[in-house]
């Protein structure tokens, strides 16, 4: 049988963060990240089986998510892409991890995405749906084709009032909405969604969420102790570490574009696959494909 998770908890400079720990603490350390509005529920199917085969697997709730929670009301509620990766780097310093495996997408994957770009020494090899998601800020505020600006709706809803209270009152079953909406074909998602809501109950959520939407726009400051990273992310760094890049063909958030926007900005073997039906949410709607694309990292390099 597989094993079970343990609820764990550590102390970072921002965060009493909360995470799942799966295999042997010995074992060679791989970090699965979840996104906006998810949760480690998204690798029920890819933990046990990484943890079987000797790994230590470690599933953080994401600030703002689940039990995760600030260290003080004096740190800002920041959902900033810099916030992330400078989360994931405490995370893997208060564990004692020099270097991991990472996993993530949406909001985990771009904290993944960071840290391979700018800290490259920490990370052995990426898994991150979506290629690569770094903001680039500098050039957020320029118009889309509008087939893609209708789908960002609900970033233009959070830069509102409306979308502060909206998201406040409603965040269950806004979230299950944006569930249905970028998984359309994933039959599962309705039922599993109930094993995942109860993390935005966080009393963090709606600020961490609302930062995130207006700071990637340009709209709101970041966290001042961050703006070193974000200046570095505004370069848009290559990543220098094996990565496999997962997209869901049908993916709600944003069309597959061909040719392929990110190759150019990996440069240290990558590789990209489209996974037909599947989704925003790739690790749990295509938990096989996850995982086979995990195993060949870490057995190749």
């Amino acid at each position: 049988m597989p094993s079970q998770p343990f609820l764990h908890h550590v102390q970072t400079p921002s965060l009493n963060i909360a995470y799942e720990q799966h295999g042997p603490l010995g074992g060679e350390p791989v970090i699965l990240l979840h996104g906006f509005p998810y949760d480690p529920r998204a690798y029920d199917e890819i933990a046990p089986p990484l943890a079987e085969l000797g790994y230590r697997v470690i599933v953080p709730y994401l600030r703002g998510y689940g039990p995760t929670r600030f260290a003080s009301a004096q740190v800002m509620r920041s959902g900033q892409q810099a916030a992330l990766a400078q989360d994931l780097l405490d995370l893997m310093d208060a564990l004692y991890l020099p270097r991991a495996t990472l996993a993530g997408y949406d909001w985990g994957g771009r904290a993944a995405c960071i840290v391979a770009a700018l800290w490259p020494q920490r990370v052995r090899a990426l898994m991150s749906a979506d290629g690569y998601n770094i903001q680039d800020i500098s050039r957020a505020c320029e118009p889309r084709a509008p087939e893609t600006e209708h789908r960002l709706w609900y970033q233009y809803y959070f830069n509102t009032q409306r979308g502060v209270d909206g998201l406040t009152a409603n965040r269950r079953e806004l979230c299950e909405l944006l569930w249905r909406l970028w998984s359309p074909t994933w039959a599962s998602g309705p039922e599993l969604y109930g094993l995942s809501a109860a993390s935005f109950d966080n009393p963090d959520f709606v600020a961490v969420v609302i930062h995130s939407y207006r700071h990637r726009f340009g709209y709101v400051a970041g966290d001042p102790a961050l703006e070193a990273i974000e200046q570095a992310l505004l370069a848009q760094p290559p990543i220098r570490v094996p990565t496999i890049a997962l997209c869901g063909a049908d993916d709600g958030v944003g069309p597959v574009l061909e040719p392929d926007p990110d190759v150019d900005l990996f440069s240290a073997g990558y590789q990209r696959r489209v996974l037909a039906g599947v989704g925003h949410n790739v690790p749990q709607e295509a938990p096989q494909a996850t995982l086979d694309a995990l195993l060949e990292l870490l057995q190749e390099h």
